[in-house]
């Protein structure tokens, strides 16, 4: 199963497991956004976070 980008932020530190869950919260709770857009908007991560991810896949 590949990792979602979820994971990979808080696997290479980019973010806490505590605001990944805030950011599932918000899309369970009808949130449509993407996942990346959300974290930039809260401030939890930059652009260079999802950067560094996608060059650490």
């Amino acid at each position: 199963m590949a990792e979602r980008i979820g994971e990979g932020l808080v696997r290479i530190g980019a973010m806490t497991e505590d605001q990944r869950e805030k950011i599932l919260d918000l899309q369970d709770g009808g949130d449509t956004r993407l996942f990346g857009e959300i974290a930039v908007d809260l401030g939890f991560i930059d652009d260079q976070a999802i950067m560094d991810y996608i060059n650490n896949k």
